[in-house]
């Protein structure tokens, strides 16, 4: 082999290294700290033992990495994302109010099994969402796009998000609201758009019982209940929504991820929470069926209550899971991130694993991996 082949296979092998290292960085040992393999057969034999799942610590350190891509987002795409999210979501919604409007008299003698069944085909449409990456506000309301593990799919609820990114310094504050305006406005445009275009004027709901079962659910959502009822209600939704991304994050498998989405969903529509971006098509759709409610009364009493208690649902996932898994992760500095590097996920007690390792905030160039290799 001459020099220069010779030469061109070690710097291969050193950059076929630095990507599996960056891959595996995440990994935790049983206390719950930071590994770092030490060779490249080390990678490899951790690759080949990967587990089915990822670890909560794993899950929390790609919530900050996604809250950064969502923050490095071009806004036309995050409000397309949110318009198709809000679409997707309504599909849920209408093939619940089918199901259970034209189940009145299993309803009169068992209602339960009626909200199980409604419950039951609702999840169809976040699975849809997360499986393709779109935009929906209340799960970014937890925390971001990159793949940090096989099969790791983009996650999409902000209000749990975005609040991790900025406890840890990820992403600016202005982020934060930024984002929550263009997705809220994005479900809410993709949500009208399914309720007034492929629902109400293309007849698929034109006759009883489910016109009256679409204007008695938007009066049993935005007007039947007291404000403070609706609020209760939207935590209860947003954090079982928020355990259902967590917990689809940690899936690596699409049926994993399914499953993990379609239980904690099928519990909050069962069960009568109140989730702001379903509302915003059940609601909308009675008020154009003639329910006896104003679209001024169901944004001051359903939107706003439900809107404030999915950000509470949401932090009840986002604050302990940033206090258990994020205490020793530190943000490289908003300089850093505004410039698309990762943060520095290693606390000081760590550093010593790191020697002569590339740190994961540092862009590792031909020349870098040149020089290590002369030393």
């Amino acid at each position: 082999m001459t020099p220069h082949a010779e030469s061109a296979s070690q710097l291969q092998r050193a950059q076929s290294f630095i990507t599996k290292w960056r891959v595996n960085i995440n990994r935790v040992d049983a206390q719950g700290s930071p590994t770092f393999p030490a060779s490249n057969s080390d990678l490899l034999e951790d690759s080949m033992a990967s587990a089915s799942t990822l670890k909560p610590k794993q899950v929390a350190v790609a919530m900050l990495d996604h809250a950064m891509a969502k923050h490095r987002d071009r806004y036309e795409s995050i409000f397309m994302k949110a318009f198709l999210a809000g679409a997707m979501l309504s599909f849920g919604g209408l093939l619940s109010e089918i199901i259970s409007g034209g189940s009145a008299g299993i309803n009169s003698a068992n209602p339960g099994i009626v909200k199980i069944m409604g419950g039951l085909v609702f999840p169809v449409g976040l699975v849809m969402i997360v499986l393709q990456g779109q935009e929906l506000l209340t799960s970014n309301m937890m925390v971001g796009s990159r793949y940090l593990s096989p099969g790791f799919v983009k996650l999409t609820c902000v209000f749990k998000i975005f609040p991790m990114g900025l406890i840890k310094g990820v992403i600016p504050w202005w982020s934060l609201p930024v984002n929550w305006i263009i997705v809220t406005f994005g479900n809410l445009v993709g949500s009208l758009f399914f309720a007034a275009i492929l629902v109400r004027y293309s007849g698929i709901i034109s006759t009883e019982p489910y016109l009256t079962y679409a204007k008695t659910f938007a009066m049993h959502k935005a007007s039947d209940p007291a404000w403070h009822q609706i609020f209760l209600r939207g935590i209860g939704c947003n954090w079982l929504v928020c355990v259902a991304v967590w917990q689809a994050a940690g899936a690596k498998d699409t049926i994993s991820k399914i499953f993990a989405i379609w239980i904690p969903i099928w519990i909050f529509v069962a069960c009568g929470f109140d989730h702001v971006v379903a509302n915003m098509f059940s609601v909308p759709l009675g008020i154009m069926f003639g329910a006896d409610l104003t679209a001024a009364a169901y944004i001051r009493k359903s939107l706003i209550a439900a809107y404030l208690g999915n950000i509470v649902g949401a932090l009840l996932v986002a604050l302990p899971a940033t206090y258990f898994y994020l205490r020793d992760y530190e943000a490289g500095g908003l300089r850093s991130a505004e410039s698309g590097e990762a943060f520095n996920e290693v606390s000081t007690r760590h550093q010593h694993n790191q020697r002569n390792v590339p740190s994961s905030s540092e862009d590792v160039s031909t020349e870098d991996i040149e020089v290590r290799q002369k030393q």
